[in-house]
């Protein structure tokens, strides 16, 4: 076990806001993201993390090129006053999420051709809310990998259980931890102030790809 932390690896340019911090459990450099945020890494050294519960997360990388990155996102949820084109709305904002990441990995040195994805999330967590919210996400995310041709190697979705995830970017590793019990309500406070969010805030446009 490493007595202190090596030397943190450069950061990708535009993630300078991201939470990042030494893990002495795993002895690697964490990236933490919150809903709504991904992160882009080429360093060996480095991981992404974030919990999940009806929140989904797209693993993406350009194997070859040893980049990738992680988004943490969920779909508007329709409500009593949504206008007809709520399903395109919601289709927007999903393909930007997906998008935006995508773009970054390609920025980053990323070649589009060669991408694999791994996704995991959309779980039945938020009480008074459709239990079709994580499924949602999840039926959006899979026709999305199948509608781009991007090969999705493996996935870990639905249940009752939130998650705790940590993607390697570099060697593809996923690791996922179901949460049984939740020891505050901080996960389930941070989704339900983001579908305030998601509720108040403009859905976002397309992103113009390199």
């Amino acid at each position: 076990m490493m007595s202190h932390a090596p030397q943190q690896p450069t950061v990708v340019s535009g993630f300078g806001h991201i939470n990042r911090y030494w893990d002495r459990q795993n002895q690697v450099w964490a990236a933490k993201i919150l809903p709504g945020q991904l992160y882009v890494t080429g360093a060996d050294e480095e991981v992404i993390c974030t919990t999940l519960g009806s929140c989904v997360s797209a693993c993406i990388r350009d194997p070859k090129a040893g980049i990738g990155g992680m988004n943490h996102f969920m779909l508007p949820i329709k409500d009593g006053h949504s206008s007809d084109d709520w399903l395109d709305q919601a289709t927007r904002y999903g393909s930007y999420a997906m998008e935006h990441l995508i773009n970054e990995i390609m920025k980053a040195g990323g070649n589009r051709n060669n991408l694999e994805m791994k996704v995991t999330g959309g779980a039945r967590v938020i009480q008074n809310m459709s239990n079709m919210v994580g499924q949602r996400n999840i039926d959006f995310v899979l026709n999305y990998a199948e509608v781009e041709g991007i090969t999705v190697v493996s996935q870990d979705l639905g249940d009752i259980y939130p998650r705790k995830v940590m993607y390697y970017p570099t060697n593809g590793r996923l690791r996922v931890k179901k949460l049984r019990s939740l020891h505050n309500d901080t996960l389930i406070q941070r989704e339900e102030n983001y579908v305030h969010e998601l509720e108040t805030t403009q859905v976002a446009g397309d992103v113009e790809l390199f």
